[in-house]
């Protein structure tokens, strides 16, 4: 007959939850904070984690760590009130993967304190999890390059092209087309004078004056400031 065993059975893991919505999230189904709320639930009861408080935040960005809800839920790791931090999806915690980052090397790195992530399986107690987790900075890392250099490669040959990548520079009009810049020749001449008027040794204040009482104006109707001369004369 086996000896009845008198270890003591472990206490759960107590843990925070965290949700979060966005004002373009609460739309969207699967993603309110009540659903991420059960889901929270049904996972920790499902690994043995005892949920000692919920801290949410509404209408925030995902792109700031600064949200009354997040501040509050890591307090309560740094205090020791929980050993764990359970989100629904690393987005919802932040979208940002400097951020997530530095909340690894300040909070979950050193082993005492766990990152739960219900979608993605994240559990960084386990050697799985935290390679799981590398390998999702890694890859929107990459991801994010990938956009940026995509992007500028297009913005170079829209410029190549003659066509426009943002506001309308001074001294140039959106063509017929809708696509394509093309000078414009008041704007043309109110560069031509501010650069005859500087190279008569006027500063850039003076310019402004003597230009508004010639009648030259910007697109606003309103005579050009000392700040707009400056940026004519250094194009």
């Amino acid at each position: 007959m086996p000896k009845p065993s008198h270890e003591k059975p472990m206490k759960p893991m107590r843990a925070v939850s965290y949700s979060r919505v966005s004002t373009e999230d609460q739309a969207e189904k699967g993603v309110s904070l009540e659903a991420q709320r059960e889901k929270i639930e049904g996972y920790a009861k499902l690994y043995d984690l005892e949920l000692v408080s919920a801290y949410q935040d509404a209408g925030a960005s995902g792109k700031t760590l600064d949200r009354p809800g997040l501040r509050a839920a890591l307090a309560a790791l740094a205090s020791g009130v929980a050993e764990a931090l359970v989100v629904l999806k690393l987005d919802r915690l932040t979208r940002s993967v400097a951020d997530l980052g530095h909340l690894l090397d300040r909070y979950f790195d050193k082993g005492c304190l766990v990152l739960h992530s219900v979608t993605e399986q994240v559990d960084t107690r386990t050697a799985g999890g935290r390679l799981v987790l590398n390998v999702l900075m890694s890859v929107a890392e990459w991801e994010r390059a990938a956009i940026s250099e995509r992007t500028s490669l297009a913005l170079r040959h829209k410029r190549a092209r003659g066509e426009r990548t943002g506001a309308v520079p001074l001294g140039f009009r959106v063509g017929p087309d809708g696509i394509r810049l093309e000078p414009d020749p008041s704007e043309q001449e109110a560069i031509a004078r501010a650069q005859t008027l500087s190279g008569e040794g006027l500063t850039s204040p003076q310019i402004a004056r003597r230009m508004g009482a010639e009648g030259y104006a910007g697109r606003s109707g309103r005579p050009f400031i000392s700040t707009q001369i400056s940026r004519m004369l250094s194009r």
